[in-house]
């Protein structure tokens, strides 16, 4: 195969080198990390055999599997049936619905662990009026609190895929299951979920590697349960001298349990791969009276229960506050004192982030291009390489970033510089999955026409095709943003005290109580979040599809 020389080439060079440095490099660091010996830095399988054999670790282990399809199949049971109702039925205010559940998917988990834990937590200001109607509440912390969370976090995922899928499918197919005489909900098991199994699972994927890669949230809410992202960090932080093994050999597990969920995703998916041709689109029904009625109660009560700890927040850091004490009535308190004493975290918030995102577009624009245009097998296999930092929980990237880069040539750990890095690469695949998607509804003809009329392909792509794919360029750098500022487990790991971001200091200060300053920094970011969300839905024409 003849090497074709010119600036995609190019492109494609710097972008493996950088997935080398950044990706493939660090986690091989780790992995090699797994096998040595902390205090003899001999190679051994010891770190593994205790990290899969010692009860503590292997109860760890199974929390994480619990957690990771309790949320799994929370998300699932809360968003098919909104999935359903919205596009199969006439609901009013459902563009309202889907922004709140959009705004619910992208701000910070460990935000609504927290105000769960003041509403439902010992001294919650829900718990007494539930218990007095006789709704006995279990506690917060545990596993129902983890799980809650995940549920009403990650459903949104479901909820947005599941509806898409549904929109494919022809309304010929049901109707003539139903001239069959199948009723609703055996036409819905046979027909319409089969249909839609690939959407769901992939819902239900994202749902399930969120839950087990989280780390704030069962922090906050575990309590005694013990996950593996909580315990991987731990064995970093009490080993912070030495070469972090064992830490080391729960990431691997951690990341393997991952790739294992979306390997079997994909086989049920090849096994069940039903389709159905658009012969003619679905349009929403209206029901009855009282089933409409229902319908409507269910879709809002899903959607504003999980919007309620964004609520909880905003009117929390509104509350007057002396010291980490609540007093009454309403004021400024809390946001005076983050001006006072912790401002620097705001810009390093938006400075990391938007470094960080420069880079992105300016990279991830041109590979966005490359696997949409380049059928190549290097391509294809990049593409997948940027699919890893989707699988790898965000404690073991960071983990990874210690491990290679705190030593010499590049000593990078303390610093600004590694923190951009790990979000730079983390959050590339969104602007390279932005672009891509954009550039498969532009013809590619327009550039042909553009290079035989003597313009180099460098040339006709900043001007043909550039400006064509500017939403689309836009919407990945916003959803980059978006995943960047509220970015807590990596940076977790990688800060010092003149690195701190908004998430570490949020966490930091519901773990010391000061519960006025993390409302008032989770409503700084909850505002930042929620204007690129509205910017994003402006510039895809509405399609929540964007947002997964």
């Amino acid at each position: 195969m003849k090497l074709r020389l010119d600036i995609w080439t190019g492109v494609l060079v710097v972008t493996v080198a950088v997935a080398a440095v950044l990706l493939i490099w660090p986690l091989s660091g780790i992995f090699w990390a797994s096998f040595i010996d902390n205090s003899t830095g001999d190679v051994t399988l010891a770190n593994y055999a205790r990290a899969l054999g010692h009860p503590f670790y292997q109860t760890a282990l199974i929390n994480s599997l619990i957690v990771g399809f309790g949320g799994m199949l929370g998300a699932t049971l809360l968003g098919i049936p909104l999935a359903v109702l919205t596009t199969r039925y006439v609901i009013f205010g459902r563009d309202l619905l889907s922004t709140l559940a959009v705004l619910a998917l992208v701000s910070p988990p460990f935000i609504g662990a927290y105000a769960w834990i003041m509403m439902l937590g010992q001294n919650g200001f829900l718990r007494a009026p539930l218990a007095e109607i006789g709704i006995a509440v279990p506690s917060i912390y545990g596993f129902f609190g983890i799980i809650l969370v995940f549920s009403l976090k990650f459903y949104p995922f479901v909820y947005l895929l599941t509806a898409s899928g549904l929109g494919t499918i022809s309304a010929s197919v049901e109707e003539a299951a139903e001239g069959l005489g199948a009723g609703t909900w055996r036409r819905f098991f046979t027909v319409t979920l089969p249909l839609v199994f690939p959407a769901v699972s992939s819902g239900a994927l994202l749902a399930f590697v969120l839950s087990i890669a989280d780390f704030g949230t069962p922090s906050i809410v575990g309590g005694r349960v013990r996950v593996l992202a909580t315990t991987t960090y731990n064995l970093y932080t009490s080993e912070l001298g030495g070469n972090p093994g064992l830490g080391s050999a729960t990431s691997i597990v951690l990341i393997v349990v991952s790739m294992t969920v979306v390997a079997l995703q994909r086989w049920a998916v090849r096994r069940r791969n039903v389709a159905g041709a658009l012969i003619r689109k679905p349009v929403p029904v209206r029901l009855r009276p009282l089933r409409s009625a229902a319908a409507h109660g269910l879709c809002y009560a899903i959607v504003l229960i999980s919007s309620l700890p964004s609520l909880v927040v905003i009117y929390t850091s509104f509350r007057r506050t002396s010291g980490p004490v609540f007093q009454s009535g309403f004021g400024f308190d809390s946001y005076v004192r983050i001006l006072r004493e912790v401002p620097h975290v705001i810009g390093n918030s938006f400075n990391y982030s938007l470094i960080a995102v420069l880079l992105i577009v300016m990279l991830g624009t041109l590979v966005g291009y490359i696997l949409a245009r380049r059928e190549t097998a290097v391509a294809g296999a990049l593409d997948s390489l940027l699919l890893i930092p989707y699988i790898v929980p965000g404690v073991v990237m960071g983990l990874a970033f210690v491990v290679v880069f705190n030593v010499p040539p590049l000593e990078l750990t303390g610093t600004a510089t590694i923190i951009v890095l790990m979000l730079f690469i983390r959050r590339l695949p969104y602007a390279v999955r932005a672009s891509a998607s954009m550039l498969k509804q532009i013809k590619g003809n327009i550039e042909e026409a553009a290079i035989s009329l003597g313009a180099s392909p460098g040339h006709a792509f900043l001007r043909i095709t550039m400006p064509l794919m500017l939403p689309g360029i836009v919407a990945g750098a916003l959803m980059s943003f978006i995943t960047a500022i509220n970015e807590l487990s990596s940076s977790l790991i990688l800060y010092v005290g003149r690195t701190m971001t908004m998430p570490v200091r949020i966490y930091l200060s519901v773990l010391d109580g000061e519960f006025g300053t993390a409302a008032a920094l989770s409503t700084i970011l909850l505002a930042t979040t929620g204007i690129a969300v509205y910017a994003v839905f402006w510039l895809s024409g509405r399609k929540e599809s964007a947002f997964v």
